[in-house]
């Protein structure tokens, strides 16, 4: 089997080298052109590490985010509950002055 590759080529263009295979009982038909980058293995792991890496972040800023959404609706439910009373003892001294002014 006799491989043919300019290397000279690809060294000063910066691309990886292409190989053509010419072998009449090759199960490869002939001219057929082969990367030497090498496997796909590496760069799927990368990203599907990458993916979970994002995902794993995404769960935490959610999970933060919830929390701080209970914390805040807490919050304004308790200031709520402060404003009512407030308005409860506004309306009842109001009722009183209300009072004290027209038995006079």
């Amino acid at each position: 089997m006799a491989v043919t590759g300019d290397d000279t080529e690809s060294d000063a263009t910066g691309d990886v080298p292409a190989y053509q295979l010419r072998s009449p009982d090759s199960d490869l038909a002939q001219g057929a052109v082969m990367s030497s980058s090498g496997g796909h293995a590496p760069r799927g792991e990368e990203v599907t590490r990458k993916r979970e890496v994002r995902l794993m972040k995404n769960r935490e800023a959610a999970r933060e985010c919830r929390r701080k959404k209970k914390e805040y609706v807490k919050c304004l439910e308790n200031r709520v509950a402060v404003l009512e009373n407030q308005n409860k003892t506004l309306i009842q001294e109001l009722k009183t002055l209300k009072d004290i002014y027209c038995h006079k």
